[in-house]
């Protein structure tokens, strides 16, 4: 049960061998005037490969998360890493933020800087993730993970949290509340609209009230369309063969590039910190987590159901919002809700301060209620 600080270095060796492997890419062949039709552009992998392997740094990268407090635990026999930023306000309310895929803690080193005066912050890495690993047993889905974050949050002395997250985070944060909802005083997430239609194209019923002949269900159902068609072939993989695309991920570091930053440029609108996504990058392949990362989205696949929504306070923040969220969501009428035009999966890069003020506009709303 021991909490123990942890220092982030990977070893120069690793370093090394990084460049190495980046200067001896064996680059496939490409189509001309192709785009993005195809998958990532070889011209865009390229340049990026490049200034991975001679501008991006490391070591400053290091310093910056070291920087912020991180630590591990054990819990339910699993290695649990976590970023833990104190608020100078001994009163602050407690924020346990977690990430999606293909993201990490990384993703939040910007929206912590505009948190820590509000909240006491807590990022874990999800089972799988960068420094969560190795992966010891399997069964580490969404239900699993929301008992381990109730227990860490309890080991930390907080007796009264709040939840937020996107992605995979979104659906933690939900089911942190429904394990420990005696604890839990709100339960805040970040959605869009590729989102919204992408989870209604999985989750059960809800696209079951759709009109075809209803302009904002007709845009919703080609949205599940075009992802079924076109977006969707990388949870198809890792869903069902996370071992095999494993083998690429975990052997060749442009593979890696191209399977986390396809998602970024498509997954965004608004301008994102290039060496926070190559940070981002890093964290998988230094820890060899892109095979367990994908393992994870398997085990959820295959868990068995999900934990009946709990009574707290539930908000979201809407970014890149039009009508089709709402649609899909249907929200009750107590329900926080918020939209923003610009912004769309990764919120806390694209738009930090905008995500920290509606944080702290939706507890601050729980906290006076």
């Amino acid at each position: 049960m021991d909490i123990q600080p942890f220092t982030i270095a990977i070893p120069q060796a690793d370093v090394d061998d990084l460049a190495d492997r980046l200067a001896r890419t064996r680059w496939p062949a490409s189509l001309p005037g192709d785009g993005w039709s195809r998958g990532v552009p070889l011209e865009f992998l390229r340049e990026l490969a490049d200034y991975w392997a001679t501008r991006y740094d490391w070591r400053a990268a290091e310093a910056r998360l070291n920087a912020l407090g991180q630590f591990t635990t054990e819990i339910d026999g699993q290695r649990i890493h976590f970023t833990h930023v104190r608020s100078e306000r001994p009163d602050a309310l407690a924020l346990l933020i977690t990430h999606g895929y293909p993201s990490s803690f990384v993703e939040f080193t910007a929206l912590i800087e505009h948190l820590r005066r509000d909240f006491h912050v807590v990022a874990p890495s999800v089972p799988g993730f960068g420094f969560s690993t190795p992966v010891r047993a399997t069964g580490w889905a969404m239900g699993r993970t929301a008992r381990a974050w109730a227990e860490l949050m309890r080991r930390l002395g907080y007796d009264r949290y709040g939840t937020h997250g996107g992605d995979i985070g979104a659906g933690l944060a939900g089911e942190v509340a429904s394990v420990d909802g005696a604890h839990v005083v709100g339960v805040h997430v970040v959605t869009d609209p590729l989102t919204a239609a992408n989870t209604a194209t999985f989750l059960p019923g809800l696209a079951d009230g759709l009109d075809p002949a209803d302009p904002t269900d007709r845009l919703i159902l080609d949205r599940m369309d075009r992802f079924r068609r076109e977006g969707s072939g990388y949870l198809a993989i890792q869903n069902s063969r996370p071992q095999t695309i494993g083998y690429l991920l975990n052997d060749s570091p442009v593979g890696q590039l191209g399977w986390i930053a396809e998602k970024f440029e498509e997954w965004t609108d608004l301008p994102y910190d290039r060496d926070q996504l190559l940070t981002n990058v890093s964290l998988y392949w230094f820890t060899g987590s892109g095979v367990t990362a994908a393992g994870f989205l398997y085990e959820q696949t295959h868990a068995m159901g999900w934990t009946p929504p709990a009574a707290v306070p539930h908000g979201f923040a809407v970014f890149g919002a039009d009508p089709t969220v709402r649609r899909v969501i249907n929200p009750s009428a107590d329900t926080y809700w918020a939209e923003y035009p610009r912004g769309l999966h990764f919120p806390a890069m694209e738009a930090p301060e905008v995500l920290a003020a509606d944080l702290r506009t939706f507890f601050g709303k729980v906290s006076a209620s």
